[in-house]
């Protein structure tokens, strides 16, 4: 159980560092970002993330799917983060180390 949590908990911390640092990146280079090559290795990284949300919501903007896909990812690892707790509280703290 604390392997699974862990782990869900760790992708949802990459998979939502990758789109903050895919915005980041979209505001530090403006226009000229779909020629940058990190930018295009971050959206490489999160389009089968995207996928899901373009099939459920094909009329929705761009922008809108990737607040989606964050609030997605937030509540994955808010959810995570509650089951490790409740499973480190209940086995002893000292074994989850």
């Amino acid at each position: 159980m604390l392997l699974f949590t862990t782990a869900l908990k760790m992708w949802a911390e990459i998979a939502l560092m990758t789109l903050a640092a895919q915005a980041l990146l979209a505001l530090l280079a403006g226009q000229s970002r779909a020629r940058n090559p990190i930018y295009q290795v971050l959206q490489w990284l999160t389009q089968p993330l995207l996928a899901p949300l373009r099939r459920l919501m094909p009329a929705a903007a761009e922008p809108r799917l990737r607040w989606l896909l964050a609030a997605a990812l937030g509540l994955v690892w808010l959810i995570s983060t509650g089951l490790k707790l409740q499973y480190c509280l209940s086995v002893g703290v000292s074994q989850c180390l």
